[in-house]
């Protein structure tokens, strides 16, 4: 009997734990996102700029390149560029994504709807060079809440679960 009474405590520890190792992880993952993000704008613009590719072909290019929820919002909006103006497949691509990503950031990447496909190439770069400054604000704050909150979360999954196996005992 006591033998099992140990194994669930250490049972109710270990899983304690992982859930605040995974909830530090969010935040680690959403800089990693915006960090990605930020690479592939760096692609678009020069696709855009040098090889003068139609969107379609750069957003397939780019799908292929990046695996994961950000390459699929490139897909997914490829894909629906067959029916739809390329801004709202682009919409359509972020509003359906499984990202790490907050409501702040994928509303500065839906802005990008606004202009995407509408101008010229020279807009489009701007647009561009636009969101790249927005995505590396939102990198500065994501970095400042992991390095705040990462710590935190590991430390609470490990205080809750031994709390926890205090009390159970």
């Amino acid at each position: 009997m006591l033998f099992v009474k140990c194994i669930i405590l250490i049972l109710i520890l270990s899983l304690s734990t992982i859930l605040g190792l995974a909830m530090a992880n969010k935040f680690k993952s959403r800089v990693k996102d915006l960090k990605t993000i930020r690479n592939i704008l760096n692609i678009l613009e020069t696709k855009i700029k040098y090889t003068y590719e139609p969107l379609p072909q750069i957003f397939d290019d780019i799908s292929k390149e990046f695996n994961g929820p950000l390459g699929e919002i490139f897909k997914v909006s490829k894909e629906r560029m067959k029916e739809l103006p390329a801004g709202e497949a682009w919409n359509y691509g972020i509003t359906n994504s499984n990202t790490s990503m907050n409501e702040e950031d994928l509303n500065i990447l839906k802005n990008f709807e606004k202009l995407l496909g509408k101008t010229n190439v020279e807009g489009q770069l701007s647009e561009i060079e636009l969101m790249k400054s927005y995505i590396d604000i939102q990198i500065h704050k994501a970095e400042e809440e992991d390095r705040r909150n990462e710590k935190l979360y590991k430390n609470l999954g490990i205080i809750v679960g031994l709390a926890i196996v205090i009390i159970l005992i």
